[in-house]
């Protein structure tokens, strides 16, 4: 894994993420989109391990379904954007914009 593909890694996931724990992930895996997938997965497993939402009547109130909810979000974010080492596929990509004015003079 390069210096590229790590800060990929590391703005997707957190850079509280064990360093040594993601080159192992990443010689296993062999992908930097592989291995963002796997730790998010394994939060997302995680909320999903404990209740959602719990309540003590008159004292808190605790709600982590927001919280899945934004996990499997960025889960579909990492799936379709580029990643570093898909930067081939990624310079081939065409891009077409139509511009408006934001004024219409007469």
């Amino acid at each position: 894994m390069d210096e590229f593909q790590r800060s990929w890694l590391l703005a997707q996931i957190g850079p509280d993420t064990d360093p040594a724990d993601l080159e192992r992930r990443f010689l296993r895996l062999r992908s930097v989109r592989a291995v963002a997938l796997e730790v998010l997965g394994e939060r997302r497993a995680k909320l999903l391990a404990d209740p959602l939402k719990a309540t003590v009547d008159g004292v808190v109130t605790m709600d982590l379904q927001e919280n899945l909810r934004g996990i499997e979000r960025h889960i579909e974010v990492v799936r379709q954007e580029p990643v570093p080492e898909d930067e081939d596929e990624a310079s081939e990509t065409l891009a077409a914009a139509t511009l408006v004015p934001t004024r219409r003079y007469r």
